[in-house]
């Protein structure tokens, strides 16, 4: 229904919902009310205005259900939230505090449960930057929200809590600018990288995720050339590591980092050789896939290098992994293929390739890219 016509309607909804989401209801009852708010967001607009303070009390009430969909939800609920909320600085001083273990419920909740409390703070405090970090007036609130990352980023025991504070690092850097990131690079990559060996396996995987997510932000071309050509060397290392975690985590990175290049031709030189060792049948899962989802990040960044002669070698080694090995690997290949194609656009793309594949290549692209690729209707490469 059109949003206008449909408000009145949203509004009498909007105020039972709110209220009998808090009562002692199954997780699936939870789930489904959040989902409905966010659906009500999406429809209403700005109708809803005056509902923002519930809406945002609500959900960040919900980031620390015992339920992991529920905590999903609010999330991404709040990510609807952003475009109609104008005052976002008390919400990032809420989340900084969850997130460091500081929130109101925090004496409460045993350790399992507060790290799980803890990702999704920091998991919503990196949206709440995406979208609306913009808004932030208060001086301290961006930089605020950078500390608490930085506190958790190459300490906290648990991997996942180390992903999310990188993600919220990477979307403050963005907003603070390139000084802020080089600094933030210089404290703990550079900084860490003179003595690899004996760094522990979190402040490595730390490393790995923070260059992952500073890269893959608008800012990752602007970080200096010194600080971005030691970060490769490091990273490239890291690729090589003994423990799977970290060598997962670097494996993405790299594709961030050769995303942000700004001489491509010399990065795809540099780690072509070690990003094809590791497409490759016989290595970890995780590992191939991490590829997968760095060579995502790289085709986001640079648009239409997997359809040049440099870009040549790194396509077919990601076709041959997208036709053979465990199917979610394959899942994975067939995402990286699709953007690197743009066959949400049309099919020039797969033109492109063809006027540079040989034969054999070529026939395979065209196989996959009529059975499979045309079916896929999106990727979320944002995400990634």
């Amino acid at each position: 229904a059109n949003k206008y016509l449909a408000g009145p309607f949203l509004i009498k909804l909007t105020g039972p919902l709110l209220r009998i989401v808090g009562d002692r209801n199954p997780s699936a009852v939870k789930i489904a009310i959040v989902q409905t708010l966010g659906l009500i967001l999406t429809k209403g607009g700005p109708v809803l205005r005056a509902f923002v303070p519930q809406f945002q009390t609500t959900f960040v009430k919900a980031l620390s259900d015992p339920s992991r969909q529920v905590r999903v939800e609010a999330i991404k609920a709040l990510a609807l939230l952003m475009p109609l909320s104008t005052r976002v600085d008390p919400l990032i001083k809420e989340l900084v505090a969850t997130s460091s273990g500081k929130g109101s419920n925090a004496t409460t909740v045993e350790t399992a449960g507060m790290v799980a409390i803890q990702t999704a703070a920091l998991e919503a405090l990196a949206v709440v930057l995406k979208h609306g970090g913009k808004k932030a007036k208060v001086a301290e609130s961006i930089p605020s929200s950078l500390d608490a990352g930085r506190e958790l980023l190459v300490t906290h025991e648990d991997d996942g809590v180390r992903e999310s504070a990188a993600k919220v690092i990477g979307y403050a850097c963005e907003l603070l600018g390139t000084d802020e990131a080089n600094t933030v690079l210089e404290e703990f990559v550079l900084e860490k990288s003179s003595n690899l060996s004996s760094c522990s396996l979190e402040t490595k995987h730390g490393m790995a995720c923070i260059c992952r997510r500073v890269f893959s932000r608008s800012v990752g071309q602007e970080i200096d050339r010194t600080i971005y050509s030691s970060v490769s060397s490091t990273i490239l290392t890291l690729m090589k590591d003994d423990k799977t975690m970290v060598k997962e985590a670097a494996c993405v990175a790299i594709g961030a980092v050769l995303g942000s290049s700004t001489e491509v031709e010399s990065t795809l030189s540099l780690v072509e050789k070690n990003m094809v060792a590791c497409m490759d049948t016989k290595e970890e899962l995780a590992v191939q896939q991490a590829i997968a989802n760095g060579l995502c990040i790289t085709a986001r960044l640079q648009p239409g290098l997997f359809r040049t002669q440099e870009g040549l070698v790194l396509i077919n080694s990601a076709l041959k992994m997208a036709m053979s090995g465990a199917q979610r690997v394959q899942f994975s290949y067939n995402d990286f293929l699709w953007i690197a194609l743009e066959v949400q656009n049309s099919e020039s793309g797969l033109e492109e390739y063809l006027g540079l594949a040989h034969f054999d290549s070529a026939k395979k692209m065209q196989a996959i890219y009529s059975k499979v690729l045309v079916k896929i209707k999106d990727v979320n490469v944002d995400e990634l």
